[in-house]
């Protein structure tokens, strides 16, 4: 009897430890989801799936996409490298046809090679699919990528299946993304074909239009209103999802053990935003769930971006040096010709060493987070970068951004152009309710300011936290705009960026 009690118990530690050993992360990417959740102060919004998971987890206040576009946003997160180094320039529609480059490692290839099961389920937007592989794709859900109900229930069989190996879930839903058509007002009544809900599992919550507050960025207009309306909708949607994505986890065991991140891509589908690096375009939530937290539902003020996430998943992990292309062999240096032994003499030089070419270590943009999430004050975590260059083949407009506490810098490389518009966006009801009536404006910004901007902005975000008032010519601002400037440069350099040869042929 002794004897079996031990057995048991050794088998009991032997599951424990198994357990503690299977480090799981699910990353859950909504698409275009700005900061309207219950637990970013938005008192509208019903999101209270998301809400207990900020509650058990960490909220980050100072949360950036790099750029706000859906491809190379999403490129960024998988590599922890500035799109303007992993090539995901722009969407990678076969018509606009942007890829990355396939010397770029990205996390599901990295945690499949760390021993990891991987799976996806949803959005994936990114090329080429060597670069960007998952073991496993998690098809076939009803109401496809908008039903996030049923998209955490395609789930179940991956995350519950009986292997020791650790798992990789990355949960890309397509809501909030605008759908381009108007949702129904009554989803859950059968449509005028006599057909069933909408979205099976998914209770809809319906918002009125009247009762919104308009973001500062928008134009109240009867029109915003409605679209502001829907959008709300498809973010309950979401909440719905990731609700029942954490029950399955909790019904499977895997909770306790699961590093759960939620995030978007970018800024809300609308003028201002998404296709922006203005604050509403790049400034997003991220709620963080790690089992290692000392500390349940706080926030932490660090400035971080999403070239940080792939660096903090690794970790982790346990995945560390990643190794990365082999070093071009240096020539050898030359003798110098007094050195050279004297005709006669029987001193022989020295003979040559070989110099193989050694792997140098793979670099990411970004580092991880995993040790501020329980600083709700982080030292060292003052500035975050951004680098867009692309959204459609037709929108070329690079931007790139020095964001620090107070102090926002915006570089226009392509600043004659207009700024180009999004086909959604341009379609939008928001855009068109404004878009031809004289002394128009968005929010707060003129017509005109939007589309035909200057090479340098330069915003005090304490004082002008809706960045009107740019203060590039400021002669006040000089020496503050000059040193913003040289960081920036130092960036561009340091992170690979082509579009450095700017600064020396204009």
């Amino acid at each position: 009897m002794r004897l079996l009690c031990c057995l048991v118990t050794l088998l009991m530690l032997v599951s424990e430890t198994q357990a503690a050993a299977r480090r799981n992360v699910v990353m859950i990417v909504a698409d275009d989801h700005g900061l309207e959740l219950g637990c970013y102060g938005d008192k509208q919004i019903q999101t209270p799936n998301l809400d207990r998971l900020a509650a058990d987890g960490t909220r980050f206040l100072n949360a950036f996409c790099t750029t706000a576009s859906c491809s190379p946003s999403r490129s960024v997160i998988l590599t922890g490298l500035h799109n303007h180094q992993n090539g995901q320039l722009g969407l990678q529609h076969h018509y606009h046809h942007f890829r990355s480059f396939p010397s770029v490692k990205s996390l599901p290839v990295l945690l499949a090679q760390a021993g990891y099961r991987t799976a996806h389920i949803g959005k994936y937007h990114v090329a080429p699919e060597s670069v960007y592989r998952f073991q496993t794709y998690l098809r076939g859900n009803s109401g496809g990528a908008r039903n996030p109900v049923t998209m955490a229930e395609s789930c179940r069989e991956f995350i519950a299946a009986q292997d020791d190996r650790p798992f990789f879930l990355y949960f890309a839903t397509v809501d909030p993304h605008r759908g381009g058509g108007r949702v129904e007002e009554h989803p859950d009544k059968p449509d005028r074909f006599g057909n069933g809900p909408r979205y099976q599992g998914v209770k809809e919550v319906v918002y009125d239009p009247d009762k919104l507050t308009v973001p500062a960025f928008l134009p109240d207009t009867r029109a915003c209103r409605a679209e502001l309306a829907q959008y709300y909708q498809s973010i309950s949607r979401v909440d719905q999802g990731v609700g029942r994505l954490i029950e399955i986890l909790k019904e499977s065991g895997q909770y306790e053990q699961t590093l759960i991140l939620y995030l978007s891509d970018n800024g809300m589908a609308f003028p201002g935003s998404k296709t922006t690096l203005y604050e509403p375009g790049m400034r997003l939530p991220l709620i963080v769930r790690s089992p290692d937290q000392k500390t349940r539902g706080g926030t932490t003020d660090a400035m971080v971006s999403w070239v940080d996430l792939t660096p903090t998943i690794l970790e982790f992990a346990g995945v560390k040096d990643v190794p990365g292309p082999p070093a071009v062999p240096q020539p050898e240096p030359e003798i110098p010709e007094k050195t050279k032994p004297k005709k006669g003499s029987s001193a022989q030089p020295s003979p040559k060493k070989s110099n193989p070419a050694q792997p140098r270590p793979y670099v990411f943009h970004g580092r991880s987070f995993l040790s501020v999430l329980d600083q709700p004050k982080a030292t060292g975590w003052d500035e975050v970068y951004a680098s867009h260059t692309f959204h459609e083949i037709t929108m070329y407009y690079p931007m790139r951004v020095l964001r620090g506490r107070q102090y926002k810098l915006i570089l226009n490389l392509a600043h004659p152009l207009p700024f180009p518009f999004a086909s959604d966006l341009e379609q939008s009801a928001t855009w068109r309710s404004v878009s031809k009536q004289a002394d128009a404006r968005l929010g707060k910004r003129s017509i005109q300011a939007f589309l035909q901007r200057p090479r340098y902005e330069l915003y005090d975000l304490h004082a002008d936290p809706d960045e009107v008032k740019n203060l590039a010519d400021d002669p006040k601002h000089a020496e503050l705009l000059q040193r913003l400037q040289d960081k920036l440069r130092a960036f561009q350099e340091r992170t690979g960026d082509p579009w450095v040869v700017k600064y020396r042929y204009e």
